[in-house]
């Protein structure tokens, strides 16, 4: 890895960031990502300001390594209440199953203003961000406050958007990633492009301005690695890598999903959340995928969700859990977060040797 990388530069050995995958992210896996030389990342896209507080609190006190933080860039919704009312009206089955009942939520999404003023505040050394983009401004703010900006682009389009606003790094998401995709402009279906088609182009139309490319969508160990680097990527962010170890926030029945999954068992789906993901097809995708085009845009939808995914991790239920993971899911291993790093590292390393013989 070149010293004068993104990550070097603040003091990360490894070309190696852990996916922020809010909701199964832990202080615990982040910190034991960065201890090992890599980068932890906090998703806190879901996370309420004073949790976002308790969280790096604790990565801080588990390390001293540097870590990075990740929020979802979006408006808090004023839906109009008829689609609320009909979409409750569509999951009422689904609430019945678990014995709730239908109701408006009291908040869409965490505030992003607040949670952005404590972004600014807790001072990671990296700040990134997926679903939208911010201002000039913004990212000139979070420069003052010492933080590294990584924006999240599904295309070349909106690389360059990220580049344009003064973002340091663009984690280059293909097609193969898992979770929601990290599309702002355009129609998502026009943005399903690949890893290996991505990645060169978004370096080839960044390096020029001297932004750094991270490759991320179906990267699973260090052959993966090796060849991101190859297509011109400075380092890779594997978030379904890391879902099976053990410091991950998945329940059981999640991780006896990853362990039997294949590459063939994940689609793009609207039905848990309003927005397109990535996730293991189970009972709760094929029931409701038939009716996704007419359910509201995310955060309604998901916010709508809510109680029935609550409800379906406690049972730890499969069937009805949102599953989100990449293409690469056959490969997840459940190993420790350190001692996957230290195997990736073993695995770049061989591939590296192996390219250059």
């Amino acid at each position: 890895m070149s010293e004068s990388s993104v990550l070097a530069a603040r003091g990360v050995r490894l070309p190696l960031v852990q996916g922020p995958m809010a909701g199964a992210d832990t202080a615990r896996l982040a910190a034991a990502v960065s201890q090992a030389g890599g980068l932890g990342m906090l998703g806190c896209g879901m996370r309420s300001p004073s949790a976002m507080r308790e969280a790096a609190a604790e990565v801080r006190r588990l390390t001293a390594q540097p870590f990075g933080i990740n929020l979802f860039v979006q408006e808090t919704p004023t839906p109009d209440p008829a689609t609320v009312a009909q979409a409750l009206e569509q999951l009422v089955p689904l609430y019945a199953q678990w014995g709730l009942q239908p109701s408006v939520p009291a908040r869409w999404c965490e505030d992003f203003g607040a949670q952005f003023e404590t972004l600014l505040e807790l001072r990671p050394a990296f700040a990134s961000f997926t679903f939208g983009i911010l201002d000039a401004a913004q990212v000139q703010r979070l420069h003052s406050a010492g933080c590294t900006v990584i924006g999240t682009a599904t295309t070349v389009q909106e690389a360059l958007a990220w580049a344009e606003v003064g973002a340091d790094a663009v984690c280059a998401s293909g097609l193969e990633a898992g979770g929601h995709r990290g599309t702002f402009l355009g129609d998502f279906t026009a943005a399903q492009v690949g890893t290996l088609a991505l990645v060169p182009q978004c370096v080839d139309a960044l390096a020029p301005q001297g932004v750094a490319v991270i490759a991320a969508g179906g990267i699973m160990d260090g052959r993966g690695m090796a060849a991101a680097q190859a297509l011109g990527a400075q380092a890779v962010q594997m978030g379904t890598a890391f879902l099976a170890c053990p410091e991950s926030g998945i329940g059981p029945a999640y991780r006896a999903a990853l362990a039997r999954a294949d590459a063939t068992q994940t689609r793009i789906t609207r039905s848990f959340s309003g927005r397109p993901a990535r996730g293991i097809t189970n009972a709760m995708m094929a029931r409701l995928q038939p009716l996704e085009h007419t359910w509201p845009a995310y955060p309604v939808h998901n916010a709508l969700m809510g109680p029935v995914r609550r409800a379906a991790a406690e049972a730890d239920d499969s069937d009805y859990l949102a599953l989100w993971a990449g293409q690469g899911v056959a490969a997840a291993r459940a190993l420790p977060a350190a001692a996957l790093v230290q195997e990736l590292v073993r695995e770049w390393h061989a591939a590296r040797k192996q390219m250059q013989s």
